[in-house]
């Protein structure tokens, strides 16, 4: 039997401009483990990668409750300070998320979505580095740490897209703790 056998997880991305490997290595990492995998964005129609990947997500954003996950993961890319840090019922199903015991997960620019949610207070994280990035991982009183991947606890973060699939095998290993 696989590890995740069972186990349910939601990504996040965002409507324009999620970056492609962000999503696509860690599902990969997730479905060889035996996970069911679903996408989420603002609306159900077709999502646009950075590098050209067209994604039909699964549910809203706005749909999903993180009672029926094991772990939320919040993908970055260029689009991620205009769609992601400012959806209200993105950081809503990340705080729950969170509540509740589950993985929660960011990678890129979505490690300070992490924070605007008001996840990161006092845990070791990290993001991809812009001036803005870093302000609102302060904001919301994250630890910052210059690395690819941190894990602290079941709060999962990475800092771009050559972390891609190293985070996908962080959320394996989380996952299969819980």
């Amino acid at each position: 039997m696989k590890p995740l056998s069972g186990k349910n997880v939601l990504f996040v991305i965002c409507q324009n401009d999620f970056r492609d490997e962000e999503l696509s290595h860690p599902r990969e990492e997730l479905v060889a483990a035996g996970a069911q995998a679903k996408v989420a964005s603002r609306e159900r129609t077709p999502a646009k990668g950075m590098l050209g990947a067209v994604e039909n997500p699964d549910l809203t954003i706005r749909e999903a409750r993180a009672s029926d996950y094991d772990a939320v993961v919040a993908v970055g890319g260029r689009g991620t300070p205009e769609h992601l840090w400012t959806d209200g019922d993105l950081h809503r199903l990340l705080r729950e998320a969170r509540e509740a015991g589950k993985v929660v997960g960011g990678i890129c620019l979505s490690g300070a979505t992490l924070a605007i949610a008001g996840v990161l207070k006092g845990v070791e994280s990290t993001c991809y580095v812009t001036d803005a990035s870093k302000k609102e991982m302060e904001k919301g009183q994250a630890i910052f740490v210059e690395k690819p991947v941190v894990v602290s606890g079941r709060i999962v973060t990475a800092n771009g897209p050559p972390a891609a699939r190293e985070f996908g095998k962080a959320l394996v290993s989380a996952i299969s703790k819980g």
